[in-house]
C-alpha cells in the first residue's frame, strides 16, 4: 500500500500513531477474549483510509477482508483513540498566532440534504453542509479549524462565533470582502458613485488577492482528507468530531511539534 497517498501519512507517522494508540488501549485495561480480526496497526489503517478516501464501508470490508459491521465497529472504536493520542500536536493558540501575519476563510463541507436541517443549506454554494472558518498562515501552514456552524451561516458571522475577533491586536488578519464588519484587513470595495476601483484601492486589492492563496491551499490540504470534501454520510451529529479529528491529523501530518 502506498501509505502517503491512501493513508495521507507516511510510514513513520502511521508507526509512531500506531505505537500511542497501543498504549492508550493498554494503559485502560488488558486484552480478554478472542483476538481481533484485524490487528491494531490495520485498525489505524483502515480507520486512516476511511477518513482520506471516504469510501463505503462495504468497499472497505473488502478491501480489508472483514465485514461491514466490523469496518463499523473499528472506525468507531479508533477515531477517538486517535484525536487522543495526537491531541498535543493541535497549534495553541493564541501562542501558535504570535508575531504571525493570519490568513482567515471559509468552507463548507458538503453533508447532502438532512430532514430538519434546512439551515445547512448554502445559497452561496447551492449545496448543503457545515461551514468551519480556517486559519492559515502566509505560506499555507494550517493554524486552526473552528468549530462548524449552520451552512447558511454567513462569513461575518462565523468569524465571531469562532472567536476570531477576540484574537490579539498584534495578529494580523487578512480576509476577504466576507469579512466586512470584522477586525479583518479586507479587500477594498468599490467607492459610492464610481464603477471602477481607485488606483491606490486597485494596488490594495491586488497585494491581498497575491497572498490570499495560502489560505486556499490550507483548505484544500485539509479536505484531502475526502470526508470532507466528497459527501459526509453519516449521523450528522457525529460531524464536528470528525472534522475535530481531521484536522488533529492534519497538524500531526504537518509536523507540529508538542510545545
Amino acid at each position: 500500500m502506498r501509505y502517503q497517498s491512501t493513508t495521507g501519512l507516511d510510514h513513520d507517522q502511521i508507526r509512531e500513531l500506531v505505537a500511542r494508540v497501543h498504549q492508550l488501549v493498554h494503559s485502560r485495561q488488558p486484552p480478554v477474549g478472542r483476538p481481533p480480526l484485524l490487528g491494531l496497526y490495520r485498525q489505524v489503517q483502515l480507520t486512516l483510509v476511511l477518513l482520506r478516501q471516504n469510501l463505503s464501508q462495504t468497499v472497505a470490508a473488502d478491501w480489508f477482508g472483514v465485514s461491514q459491521p466490523t469496518v463499523s465497529r473499528v472506525f468507531r472504536r479508533i477515531t477517538p483513540l486517535i484525536e487522543q493520542a495526537l491531541c498535543l500536536h493541535t497549534p495553541p493558540l493564541p501562542a501558535a498566532l504570535t508575531g504571525r501575519v493570519v490568513l482567515v476563510d471559509g468552507t463548507l463541507i458538503p453533508t447532502g440534504n438532512r430532514a430538519g436541517h434546512k439551515h445547512n443549506y448554502n445559497g452561496k454554494r447551492h449545496k448543503a453542509g457545515l461551514g468551519v472558518q480556517v486559519l492559515a498562515t502566509l505560506d499555507g501552514v494550517l493554524l486552526d479549524v473552528a468549530a462548524p456552524v449552520a451552512g447558511r451561516t454567513h462569513d461575518r458571522l462565523a468569524f465571531t462565533e469562532a472567536g476570531y475577533d477576540t484574537l490579539p491586536a498584534d495578529t494580523p488578519t487578512i480576509g476577504d470582502l466576507g469579512y466586512q464588519g470584522t477586525p479583518a484587513i479586507r479587500p477594498r470595495r468599490k467607492r459610492p458613485g464610481h464603477k471602477t476601483h481607485t488606483p491606490e484601492d486597485e494596488v490594495w486589492n491586488t497585494g491581498i488577492k497575491q497572498i490570499r492563496w495560502a489560505v486556499e491551499q490550507a483548505i484544500s490540504h485539509l479536505k484531502n482528507w475526502k470526508i470532507l470534501a466528497t459527501g459526509y454520510r453519516a449521523r450528522l451529529a457525529e460531524l464536528p468530531d470528525i472534522i475535530r479529528i481531521v484536522a488533529t491529523l492534519e497538524y500531526y501530518r504537518l509536523g507540529w511539534q508538542p510545545l
